[in-house]
């Protein structure tokens, strides 16, 4: 079947032309104000693009602390060096930003973080502690998704919903339910992981297995979990759409 090219997604959109649904005719009208419910359109595609920051945000997160542990391995193992390479790093990949255009509170919130991991470290005089706010941050994500689950409200549908322009339509279909709570559990089990892997090292100072298990544990699993929650969504929204209310 011939694709319409009048139907084609509108690249400025940030949905992938290649989407692995072609016969999806009404795609590039949906966008994020309506959405069909069906797996290869844009509503879906875009959400979980931006959950990741896309792979150009999710390198971008990563850089300042392959920086840091690898100035801190190659430097003899000294604090300042690899905070300054940090603090560079995040400069640097602030910058690149401004250039793609992206928003300032992007920006500025990618920066931010680097520079206060730098700022705690420099202050404590501990290498390891530059990857402490990190912990911490997985600590808090994954608990509030954790009882947004348990109370029967995971957060991920909540946001489908908010960019759908029905915040709670999704509840209405059992179908919907169980798939955004897995969905959501998908992320907790990353948190979970990390906090696992990371805190005994943090906690023994191994400041070279701790840097590694962040840069692996990182994007990577992220964008896995993105993946699976995609997929499970995807299915979800087009085999039990949420029914269209009467005017």
């Amino acid at each position: 079947m011939q694709r319409d090219e009048a139907a084609e997604p509108d690249d400025s959109r940030g949905v992938p032309s290649d989407s692995p649904y072609p016969d999806d005719e009404d795609l590039g009208a949906s966008g994020l104000e309506g959405g069909s419910g069906r797996p290869g359109d844009a509503t879906t595609e875009q959400l979980m693009a931006n959950a990741i920051g896309g792979w150009r945000g999710l390198v971008d997160g990563s850089l300042p602390s392959a920086v840091f542990l690898v100035v801190y391995i190659v430097g003899g193992q000294q604090l300042q060096p690899a905070i300054i390479g940090a603090v560079v790093a995040g400069v640097l990949i602030a910058v690149l930003r401004l250039v793609r255009k992206q928003s300032l509170q992007q920006v500025l919130s990618g920066f931010l973080g680097v520079a206060f991991c730098a700022w705690f470290a420099s202050r404590t005089g501990n290498a390891e502690d530059y990857y402490l706010p990190g912990l911490l941050i997985n600590v808090a994500y994954g608990t509030v998704l954790a009882v947004s689950c348990l109370v029967g409200h995971p957060l991920l549908g909540y946001g489908v919903g908010a960019a759908t322009g029905d915040l709670t339509g999704w509840r209405t279909v059992p179908e919907q339910r169980r798939a955004y709570s897995l969905a959501t559990w998908f992320f907790v089990a990353v948190f979970a992981l990390r906090i696992a892997v990371q805190l005994p090292l943090y906690l023994a100072g191994s400041v070279a297995a701790l840097g590694t298990a962040r840069l692996f544990m990182g994007w990577p699993l992220f964008a896995l979990a993105a993946f699976l929650a995609y997929r499970v969504i995807s299915v979800a929204r087009r085999d039990a759409p949420v029914p269209v209310r009467e005017p």
